[in-house]
């Protein structure tokens, strides 16, 4: 019996044994396993997977997108921003810099629906007034169930091209009223007037200007619509600089005439250029009629061409250009003016555009033409002393059968005096 209860009393001790060893070796792994996600010790088993930033295929997407796109956190952090986000200044330091953005994301954020706004913004490093202003349409929406995607597209451009239309519109209209008018007075003013030869022959004399300039308006709109563009629309043919410049003095000279001007003409003779002829011959005479009817009598226009070299001009593989300038004596033009004289219908002096009968097309004529032909016009001017406008076009090659005598001088006339 003793022996009985010995062996019994043995097994219970061994039992007890085993399950205290059992519950340290739990005891010991399981202290393992929560140094080894602490980082204390290697984990060598799997680590559970994380949720992506952005769904997949976003990231790709947005890289394509015009528009600068932008994407918030739950925070408001930007976890994703376009390269141009960051040019427009729209995200500085990891947050969005305009306020009105950032109101309407988290707009979107609560309530899942999707807006837009318009906005004005500063360029960035410029101040509200040195600068056009940005001006930008702001979408937003929300990008899975805690991202918000910002979508803003520039349309500053698109805004200033709306408003050249409106004003060239308004301008238009103006302008044409303005000697359709005239007409209209004048024929009443005819017809009262049958008994009176004298009156008849006056005012049929003033009607004869009006419909001369109504003319002029009608012919440099439609001009102007066919180089607006800025391309060049029909083939190219090389187009002689010295004919061109004969053509547009012919265009002034009863005008120079009656002023007393000497238009005089010089430099490089033999020059080409390539382009549409009429365009170019239009760009060239209105500069040559600017210079005649904004200088005083008795004074000067000059006109002088060379041939100047660049490596890399306007992309041509010989890298020259063709530079005409028109010298004047007249009035000047300030420094303000000087920034606007190429906008469509603005002029200097409307007074004397309206004793010449200028449209204020001209100048806009020229830059669309140079622009078409891959070309620039640029102006010098100091007031009361003069201005001088310069052309700068690709150098083209004579035709064939001129190149053997390109080189003798083929100005008709070199000076028109008085």
């Amino acid at each position: 019996m003793d022996v009985n209860v010995a062996a019994a009393a043995a097994c219970a001790i061994a039992g007890l044994g085993v399950g205290l060893t059992a519950s340290i070796a739990f005891r010991w792994s399981e202290r393992e396993q929560n140094r080894g996600s602490n980082g204390s010790s290697r984990n060598t088993g799997p680590e559970p997977l994380q949720e992506p930033a952005l769904p997949p295929g976003v990231d790709t997407v947005l890289s394509v997108l015009r528009s600068c796109a932008i994407v918030l956190g739950d925070g408001d952090e930007v976890v994703k921003a376009s390269s141009a986000a960051y040019a427009m200044g729209l995200v500085r330091g990891g947050k969005v810099a305009v306020e009105p953005m950032l109101s309407l994301a988290r707009s979107t954020r609560r309530d899942g629906e999707i807006r837009q706004i318009e906005l004005e913004l500063t360029r960035p490093g410029a101040s509200a007034r040195a600068a056009e202003p940005l001006a930008v349409s702001v979408r937003v929406a929300p990008l899975g169930s805690r991202l918000v995607l910002v979508l803003v597209e520039d349309r500053t451009e698109r805004r200033r091209i709306e408003a050249i239309r409106r004003d060239f519109v308004a301008n238009v209209s103006h302008e044409l009223k303005t000697p359709v008018g005239a007409l209209s007075l004048l024929s009443e003013a005819v017809a009262d007037a049958a008994d009176d030869p004298e009156a008849v022959q006056r005012f049929a004399g003033r009607m004869q200007v009006e419909a001369t300039r109504l003319a002029s308006l009608v012919q440099e709109i439609i001009d102007l619509s066919r180089v607006q563009d800025d391309r060049l629309k029909v083939d190219p043919e090389p187009v002689s600089v010295d004919e061109l410049i004969a053509e547009a003095i012919d265009r002034c000279r009863q005008t120079a005439a009656a002023k007393q001007i000497v238009i005089a003409a010089g430099g490089t003779t033999g020059l080409y250029l390539v382009g549409n002829r009429g365009q170019l011959a239009a760009a060239l005479g209105n500069l040559v009629e600017n210079a005649v009817n904004y200088s005083p009598p008795r004074t000067r226009v000059a006109i002088a061409t060379r041939r100047i070299s660049s490596a890399a001009a306007l992309g041509e593989a010989d890298g020259e250009l063709i530079e005409i300038s028109v010298t004047d004596q007249g009035i000047g033009i300030s420094e303000k003016d000087r920034e606007r004289i190429f906008e469509r219908f603005y002029r200097v002096d409307p007074a004397r555009s309206r004793l010449t009968g200028g449209t204020g097309l001209g100048l806009s004529i020229v830059k669309h033409v140079a622009a078409s032909h891959r070309g620039t016009v640029s102006v010098w001017s100091v007031e009361g002393q003069g201005s001088t406008f310069t052309l700068r076009l690709p150098a083209g090659q004579a035709p064939v059968e001129d190149r053997a005598s390109s080189a003798a001088p083929t100005h008709p006339a070199p000076e028109a005096r008085s």
